[in-house]
């Protein structure tokens, strides 16, 4: 379940997957079962994807909601602040929720508006209303989880308990997010999540335990749910069951959002688990780079998938790196094969817009092209489940193509992933060998890079996989 690969794909893929799960269920919210599979019975490869937008607050298509929106703020505070200040994180979701942001749980708004310090807010909230189990902090979570992962068991589940309780005063929510941080914990260090449930659970507080135990059965379905997933435990119940029975990322997905109710809330959860498990190369291109949001009360920033990329490093502990190497000697585009054109960075990113852009290397700001896929592969022995990532880039082309749009492959230097997918097009879709698509790239692309093993591994087993 859980394929060796590089840390850092699992913790890029932990925060980008919860950010594409809350845009992807945003405009299915509190909307009957089956909506989903109803209106994208196959995946949807062509310009319009199940990114699609709408809903009753009309997002944009790949827009994050509040589930997002709060995970940022507790993100960005523990980096600037340089590990966990709970008034400086109150202070910041204040700010926010009194920006008017157009989604906002009831219960977090009372908090936050009750005007009240940030260490008996939540908890005076409790006491008087008796309510106070909401999904709301457990949505949020997914930037903590990864930040105190490396920390152990005990300090993440503390650390996730205490962020909880800044909104959420019933200790049940705090529980939650503690089970939510020992799964996450286990799935960025490369093991399986669902086998270490029986151990984070040794760790959920007595009077707790046996509900949180209920809802994390295996043999635990979401029609045995007593509450809506609005609350807490069917929230987190029904992200891992879904986790359980999907083969991927997508499916996952498909099968969270599909129980209808707080999808964006539920997909949030589930996304952020699934991309633990299945890494950054699992989560869809074309779902992941058009996420994108902004943060009510926190200055104008569109955050897009490099800013998610480069903060999911930063909370690990990894270098701030830069993308966007400026301005280099553009190649390209050329047309190499048949509606299909090649180039380098540049030579992409100054290209004329009605390109459909099939980017291999991560960026800075994203194109101005109206059809623009990124995907995650990473020229060095590190991906691991190339094939997927491949197939993934291939499918969507031979989709795009089929509308009519010239498509332009591109990678930092347009030479070892550029060829990848221009071998791959022919040994897939020609039926070519790959010496005999090789040598045809070779020809017609004199930057073809040759240097990566891995990539040649792959293609031979495309090409045994077609025969």
């Amino acid at each position: 379940m859980t394929p060796r690969m590089h840390r850092s794909h699992r913790v890029a893929g932990a925060l980008v997957g919860s950010a594409v799960g809350d845009a992807l269920g945003a405009p299915f919210e509190f909307g009957p079962p089956g909506q989903f599979s109803t209106r994208f019975p196959v995946p949807a490869r062509g310009s319009k994807t199940e990114m699609c937008g709408g809903g009753s607050l009309d997002w944009e298509p790949g827009e994050f909601t509040d589930d997002t929106q709060m995970a940022l703020l507790v993100a960005t505070s523990l980096v600037e602040r340089g590990g966990l200040d709970e008034a400086d994180v109150f202070e910041r979701f204040r700010t926010w929720a009194a920006a008017g942001p157009p989604d906002i749980g009831n219960q977090t708004r009372a908090v936050l508006g009750s005007g009240r310090p940030w260490d008996v807010a939540a908890a005076e909230h409790f006491a008087r209303s008796g309510h106070a189990a909401g999904n709301g902090s457990l949505m949020r979570t997914t930037p903590a989880a990864i930040r105190f992962s490396r920390d152990g068991r005990e300090p993440t589940m503390d650390a996730a308990r205490r962020i909880s309780a800044l909104t959420h005063g019933d200790p049940s929510a705090g529980e939650g997010c503690a089970v939510f941080h020992e799964l996450m914990r286990v799935a960025l260090d490369g093991d399986d999540p669902l086998a270490a449930i029986p151990s984070a659970l040794e760790a959920v507080l007595p009077e707790h335990r046996e509900r949180w135990a209920t809802v994390l059965a295996p043999a635990w379905t979401p029609d045995q749910a007593t509450e809506s997933n609005g609350a807490v435990w069917p929230t987190l119940g029904q992200a891992v069951w879904a986790l359980r029975n999907g083969r991927d990322f997508a499916e996952v997905l498909r099968l969270v959002i599909d129980l209808g109710g707080d999808t964006d809330a539920v997909a949030c959860v589930a996304g952020g688990l699934a991309g633990a498990v299945y890494g950054m190369g699992g989560v869809p291109s074309r779902w992941a780079s058009v996420v994108h949001g902004r943060v009510p009360g926190h200055g104008g920033r569109v955050w897009h998938l490099a800013d998610l990329q480069q903060l999911a490093a930063t909370l690990d502990g990894g270098v701030q790196q830069n993308y966007d190497p400026g301005v280099i000697p553009r190649i390209g585009p050329t047309e190499v094969l048949p509606g299909i054109w090649a180039g380098n960075l540049d030579g992409a990113r100054y290209s004329e817009e009605d390109f459909a852009v099939i980017s291999l290397c991560r960026l800075g700001e994203p194109f101005p092209h109206p059809v623009h896929r990124m995907a995650y592969i990473a020229d060095n022995e590190h991906n691991a489940d190339l094939d997927v990532m491949l197939a993934d880039v291939l499918d969507d082309m031979a989709a795009l193509q089929q509308e009519g749009h010239r498509l332009l492959v591109h990678c930092h230097g347009g030479a070892s992933r550029t060829g990848l997918v221009l071998r791959g097009w022919l040994v897939r879709e020609k039926g070519m060998s790959v010496e005999e698509a090789t040598a045809h790239v070779a020809e017609r692309w004199p930057h073809l890079g040759l240097w990566n093993d891995s990539f040649t591994a792959a293609l031979q087993r495309l090409s045994k996989a077609g025969r």
